[in-house]
């Protein structure tokens, strides 16, 4: 019962602004390519649908690669810098510098290096610089936050280094490696999309490009259209993420 009314209330925001919406554009008779009213984007939905599907596989199959190469390059940079001072006081600076570096200053240069025949590499590689940092940083500090208690029981059996890092940072870090991976998906989905923006080709077609397309000719519906699919991608990404990260968290507790 208590799902269905944690349910019903966002349904019933989203149903009252798409009334006030629609209504709001019949009333001030709104030109469609300034703003269509959300029947006409559901003309399109349904209209455009299969290409809207293929679209939203691509760039979701982008964002997905680019995730899983982010989470391997991180997870390897945070185990070999928890392990060496030195090596975490070289490598902080330019991972936060990486990380407030807007994505698009450094895509055009990004599209260069990948050749305008592969676009697609692009935007796998911009992903990946977008989703490094949350993976990275979430990590680091699972790695180090590890209970006092068990590191003098540690050091009472005269654990060595490794032995450390596998039996106790590394199950330490385990909820903070899920956060990451859970804020890192929407932003590798975010970095895809303005890679497919500025590489502004044919052959990468994926919402962005839909949505450069339509603005083009301006089908204002259709750019709506493209834009409610990309947003039902990340929701649905992030509640699955959201469920492997409470499933991962009662495996974590009981051990």
């Amino acid at each position: 019962m208590r799902r269905l009314a944690d349910l019903a209330a966002p349904v019933a925001l989203i149903a009252v602004l798409l009334a006030a919406w629609e209504i709001g554009c019949r009333v001030w008779h709104v030109p469609s390519y300034f703003l269509s009213p959300p029947s006409a984007v559901a003309v399109s939905l349904a209209q455009d649908w299969p290409g809207l599907i293929k679209a939203a596989g691509y760039t979701l199959t982008s964002a997905l690669t680019a995730l899983v190469i982010a989470s391997l390059l991180a997870q390897l940079l945070a185990l070999a810098v928890v392990l060496s001072d030195n090596l975490e006081r070289a490598v902080q600076p330019l991972a936060v510098v990486l990380q407030v570096t807007p994505v698009i200053a450094i895509a055009p240069l990004v599209n260069i290096w990948a050749g305008t025949d592969h676009p697609e590499r692009a935007v796998v590689a911009l992903a990946v610089v977008v989703a490094f940092f949350p993976i990275y940083s979430g990590a680091l500090a699972g790695l180090k936050a590890v209970d006092p208690d068990l590191m003098r029981l540690f050091d009472l059996y005269g654990a060595g280094r490794v032995q450390r890092l596998i039996r106790l940072r590394i199950p330490s870090a385990v909820p903070f490696l899920l956060q990451g991976h859970k804020v890192a998906a929407g932003l590798a989905i975010v970095g895809a999309v303005v890679s497919e923006f500025v590489a502004g080709s044919g052959k990468v077609q994926g919402l962005a490009w839909r949505i450069f397309d339509a603005s083009f000719k301006l089908q204002t519906a259709r750019m709506l259209a493209a834009l409610v699919v990309l947003g039902v991608m990340g929701a649905a990404l992030y509640a699955l993420l959201d469920a492997v990260e409470r499933a991962g968290l009662r495996w974590w507790r009981g051990r």
